[in-house]
């Protein structure tokens, strides 16, 4: 099968830092390759692919998120070459599922966002224009009217992560320094409880008001320690020695990659149970679903009663990148089957008639 795979521009594939969505379209990518399909990947220029890598930025444009020109620059390059692919994959976002209505290969589309009062009325413009899978059944309630194909949930590559059962004496928190991600929260929750917090993620320039007013005022180095953005080695290291993951999300976070990276290494997250949470968290079993702060401060210790081991089953057995690549593969083969050429710019036609 030939298969162009476009990522976002902002970061390198795979990511050298921060980059959930880049992480699994290299994983996604290198499977396939690996299965013997032929993939072009269009991103950056630095990134790393056993496939066909096509790039229009030398680097990542993380500076430039935002800059409409930039995305649809760069998601372009993918739909000027469609006619070489049996199906194009777009993670790239609003770009890709806009034209997608002006080519005669498939496109899917993966959601790694959510539904908002802004981007609604473009999503009821392109409900039909392609083809779509959510990474969590949660996601869908936001707009449930979307030519959806299936859920599949994102993966990680099990084997390369560590595991433990002897813990250190300290919990983690890794994440953007963001409201929606509750970073304040979750060193509220340390502070109360009483335990050490190790606490890492980038600051965006969006964000650094809040970090500066919110979370800075509560890291004191020593019960909370704020280490910044970690390389996914430090990041590795981090998870596997701590006694729990502390993740008071503020909003209905579509996915959660990082809760099953914690899961992965032996470490039991504790959340509250917004957007994907229950789908991702056994409650008693790998993790703890709470409703407010008061509960978590209550719970937080308990995470160490879990056994680390059934953490890193469930992982293994709901969240691996074969699995992941087998549930792609059987949407792209029912979207080509069922695709008719053109199709997509008539629907779109037919849904925005006045």
């Amino acid at each position: 099968m030939k298969i162009g795979m476009v990522a976002p521009i902002w970061e390198r594939v795979p990511p050298a830092r921060y980059g959930g969505i880049e992480l699994i379209v290299s994983l996604l990518t290198e499977e396939l390759v690996a299965r013997g399909h032929d993939v072009t990947l269009f991103a950056s220029g630095d990134s790393v692919t056993a496939g066909e890598l096509s790039s229009v930025y030398h680097v990542p444009q993380r500076e430039l998120i935002g800059v409409e020109c930039v995305d649809l620059n760069h998601v372009m390059q993918a739909f000027l070459r469609a006619g070489e692919f049996d199906i194009i994959h777009n993670h790239g976002g609003y770009g890709g599922m806009t034209l997608a209505a002006f080519v005669d290969t498939p496109v899917l589309t993966t959601l790694h966002g959510i539904f908002t009062d802004h981007n609604r009325p473009f999503f009821s413009s392109v409900k039909n224009a392609c083809y779509y899978n959510s990474i969590s059944d949660e996601q869908r309630r936001g707009f449930p009217e979307l030519n959806y194909v299936g859920t599949v949930y994102n993966a990680i590559d099990v084997p390369k992560w560590p595991f433990s059962d002897k813990k250190q004496d300290y919990y983690v928190f890794i994440g953007r320094m963001s409201h929606l991600k509750g970073a304040d929260l979750a060193a509220e929750v340390a502070g109360r409880a009483g335990v050490k917090l190790m606490m890492a993620g980038k600051i965006d320039a969006c964000d650094q008001v809040f970090f500066d007013e919110k979370v800075a005022p509560l890291i004191d180095g020593e019960q909370v320690v704020f280490k910044g953005e970690v390389s996914p080695e430090e990041k590795a290291d981090l998870l596997c020695g701590a006694r729990g993951f502390i993740f008071p999300l503020q909003w209905a976070e579509p996915f959660g990659l990082v809760m099953i990276e914690a899961m992965v290494t032996g470490t039991p997250v504790i959340a509250f149970p917004y957007g994907s949470v229950p789908e991702l968290i056994v409650d008693g079993q790998t993790g703890f679903l709470v409703n407010n702060v008061d509960e978590m401060v209550e719970k937080v210790k308990r995470l160490e009663t879990l056994d680390a081991a059934v953490c890193r089953r469930h992982v293994e057995s709901r969240f691996g990148v074969k699995r992941m690549t087998n549930n792609y593969l059987q949407l792209y083969e029912s979207i080509i089957e069922r695709h008719e050429p053109g199709a997509g710019a008539v629907r779109v036609a037919e849904d925005n008639e006045p």
